[in-house]
């Protein structure tokens, strides 16, 4: 089992190490496995728990260990309650648009917007920029953006989400942890890249996705900003929500989105370490080669070309080529 899996599927550390224990039969009672662990024996029950609640390992008997489940069987298990967990977030995420095209219809009627609501209707980009200042002056822990198109005209290359008042570089300097997931379609507007590279130099965790359905920005887990489409329109609207059906359900939101994004790289990690040949491939990449191209530019056969390919993407961590320019570019590795 690959380091990391059970975690990656919603488990610990404890339970990872424990499940493995188990399997090599390394203990013959609790006592001793907890000691082999370097794990308090309340600690380690809590563990064995909850491999017995996920389906890892079946009960154990009376005075003995927990018997661990095949470990194919017990990865499909947790896989399939995974995919469970963001079908319900998808089902929320679904409540809330239809909730909020409620809202919007009530309050372009001229209804009311009543208090008791705690959504608060903001008008007018400067209305709006002041607005999520004051909501980030606020922000003690962290804050969360879903980031996509379209941005506001005449500032290509600007490294936040282009939503005004928004100052990622200013909530990093005051301790506070930003994550965001970036449209994979923003992130091709010039010099988008290279001015988030520097905030990923200064703590800024980054993902991209694609389709991101909204733009967002929630503070604290306690309150949520939704920015209008297009922040420089005089009519544009957008959303401070502090009610907690639907802020219970934007947060969910997020962490789906965040959970099925993939990683931009991480400060500066590896800067200078990729050999010369890798970082010529990398560069034909960049440059939109064919396999074929690059095989020629390269000298080499088409299949070692791709073999070069698939091991520099293992290298950066990268599923695609699209993924792998941007690892590259945040690690300083690609202009």
């Amino acid at each position: 089992m690959s380091e990391g899996a059970l975690q990656t599927l919603g488990l610990g550390e404890a339970e990872e190490r424990t499940y493995e224990a188990l399997l090599k039969e390394r203990a013959a009672g609790a006592e001793e496995l907890a000691c082999l662990l370097g794990l308090p024996r309340e600690r380690l029950e809590r563990a064995l728990g909850h491999l017995v609640e996920h389906g890892l390992a079946l009960p154990a008997h009376e005075g003995g260990l927990p018997h661990p489940a095949a470990p194919a069987a017990a990865i499909r298990t947790l896989i399939h309650r995974r995919q469970a967990e963001l079908h319900l977030r998808s089902a929320e995420l679904e409540r809330l648009r239809m909730s909020a095209d409620r809202l919007a219809g009530r309050l372009m009627s001229g209804s009311p917007c009543a208090a008791e609501d705690g959504i608060e209707v903001v008008t007018g980009p400067r209305a709006i920029a002041e607005r999520a200042e004051y909501l980030l002056a606020s922000a003690e822990r962290e804050v969360a953006i879903l980031d996509r198109p379209p941005y506001v005209k005449g500032r290509p290359g600007d490294g936040s989400s282009r939503t005004p008042g928004l100052d990622i570089e200013a909530l990093l300097e005051r301790g506070v942890k930003v994550r965001a997931v970036l449209d994979r379609d923003g992130l091709a507007y010039p010099g988008r890249i290279h001015s988030l590279t520097g905030l990923v130099e200064r703590g800024l965790r980054a993902r991209a996705a694609v389709a991101v359905p909204t733009k967002l920005i929630a503070v604290d887990r306690r309150i949520t900003l939704l920015p209008p489409t297009d922040a420089a329109d005089p009519t544009a609207t957008a959303l401070v929500i502090g009610d907690a059906l639907l802020r219970n359900a934007l947060v969910p939101l997020f962490e789906t989105v965040w959970d099925r994004a993939t990683p931009l790289g991480g400060s500066g990690a590896g800067r200078g370490a990729l050999p010369k040949p890798q970082k010529e491939l990398l560069g034909l990449l960049a440059a939109g080669l064919k396999d074929e191209a690059i095989a020629r530019r390269l000298g080499v056969h088409v299949h070692t070309a791709r073999r070069r390919i698939s091991q520099l993407l293992e290298t950066l961590g990268a599923e695609t080529r699209f993924q792998a320019g941007a690892q590259a570019t945040l690690r300083g590795w690609l202009d």
